[in-house]
């Protein structure tokens, strides 16, 4: 960054919408090849800004003199862990502008997670998880602390895979 450039991570804002949405899809396109439903994507998006009980985006965003941009966004989500009688905080969403990579963002935006979740209490962890050929994701998740988990992660997405199973028997 430059001198006269300001970085600040904050709670995402209704008017943040739109670039919550333009970032979502082009993190699934980016790291996994999908193409998202934008309207499915911005009702999702705008659930979260609504109601903090799905969780809550922050933002990272660039001031400079009297303009500023979002260059990067994250999501935290809750699970409940009756093993720890606290929550874990899950980051999902996470997404840098390809012009602010590798400058910090992301480790602002995973320290203010870490220094909220702190200072709330009730707040057992952090976790997040990542595609399994993302490898500088992954260099980036340890450089801010992350270590490894021994679980995996199993699913049976109703919307996602529905929605591929379709677009395939479409191409062929």
């Amino acid at each position: 960054m430059f001198a006269r450039e300001q970085l600040i991570v904050r709670p995402a804002r209704s008017e943040d919408l739109g670039v919550l949405v333009q970032f979502s899809a082009a993190m699934a396109l980016e790291t996994e090849g999908r193409r998202l439903e934008e309207d499915r994507l911005h009702h999702g998006t705008l659930a979260v800004l609504e109601s903090s009980v799905h969780g809550f985006y922050l933002v990272a965003e660039v001031r400079v003199e009297s303009s500023s941009s979002v260059v990067g966004q994250l999501l935290v989500t809750y699970e409940w862990s009756d093993w720890r009688n606290a929550r874990f905080w899950w980051i999902q969403s996470v997404y840098v502008h390809p012009d602010w990579r590798r400058r910090g963002v992301y480790r602002r935006m995973h320290e203010a997670v870490l220094g909220e979740a702190k200072t709330r209490g009730g707040i057992c962890g952090v976790r997040l998880y990542v595609e399994g050929a993302n490898a500088a994701a992954m260099a980036v998740y340890r450089r801010v602390g992350l270590a490894l988990s021994p679980y995996r992660v199993f699913e049976d997405d109703f919307v996602l895979a529905k929605r591929d199973a379709l677009l395939s028997r479409e191409e062929t």
